[in-house]
């Protein structure tokens, strides 16, 4: 655990997974939980150094209350990034770290050097709406996955024996936190800032997402200048355990040009 405190926004206790050494990458995390220290992050911090917080308001990260919008989440992280001494940084978002990511790209376009966007959040398509994340359990259980769902999904989350109601309220914790930024709709004015992001930028897409339709990809391509799509057949909202091998070679092979 680590304390980070931004003057005008606020004071922050960080649970911080940190592994491998090399090249920094950032890793943020979707709506639901940090994945913990899971097979595709191992697997990345084999050849880098990967730092993946896990988000203010879930689990054991704090100062959630001290945002106000999307803009102090990119300060945040930019601040977060600054304290480890960095720089520079590529940085990978999931879901709801997609939108983070982005726009922590348009804040501090110096200290992005590489973006990767996964099934992101963050844009509105009028013609086709996504599924409420919010809505019912099972119903949103089978729209992420290609799959059969698995039988426990990757987190960070630590069974107490003594509370059999633990993982219980460390679910409504974390969606509770995440409906600030996607409740009713994840969309806070990113399509107005994306033509501003200036890294490269690769939008990973599980085609058989059934919360977020490949016209989301396809419209994240068109509005960042210099963005490409990478499709990942047979995989829901997370491709980078439905199709592990696929999905850490193309960030892979992205991250070192």
């Amino acid at each position: 655990m680590t304390t980070l405190e931004i003057p005008n926004v606020g004071t922050f206790d960080v649970e911080l997974w940190d592994q491998g050494s090399g090249k920094p990458l950032l890793y943020l995390h979707g709506y639901e939980r940090h994945p913990g220290g899971a097979g595709f992050l191992r697997r990345l911090a084999e050849d880098r150094r990967v730092l993946a917080p896990e988000q203010p308001g879930y689990g054991g990260s704090t100062g959630f209350e001290s945002f106000v919008d999307v803009h102090d989440v990119a300060l945040y992280h930019r601040e977060l990034v600054r304290s480890w001494g960095i720089d520079s940084i590529d940085v990978v978002g999931h879901s709801l770290g997609g939108m983070f990511a982005a726009e922590l790209a348009v804040l501090a376009p110096q200290l992005v050097r590489r973006l990767v966007l996964v099934n992101a959040y963050g844009l509105w398509l009028d013609e086709q709406p996504t599924l409420d994340p919010f809505g019912a359990a099972a119903e949103v259980k089978a729209a992420k996955w290609h799959g059969e769902p698995p039988a426990r999904e990757p987190s960070n989350f630590t069974p107490d024996p003594d509370d059999p109601h633990a993982a219980i309220l460390f679910d409504a914790q974390n969606l509770g936190s995440a409906t600030k930024f996607m409740w009713p709709i994840a969309e806070r004015g990113l399509r107005r800032r994306l033509p501003l992001v200036a890294a490269p930028t690769l939008v990973v897409h599980g085609t058989s997402d059934g919360l977020l339709p490949l016209s989301y990809a396809e419209e994240f391509v068109r509005l960042v200048p210099d963005a490409r799509l990478a499709p990942v057949e047979s995989a829901g909202h997370y491709p980078m355990v439905e199709q592990e091998d696929t999905f850490v070679s193309l960030v892979t092979d992205f991250l070192n040009q």
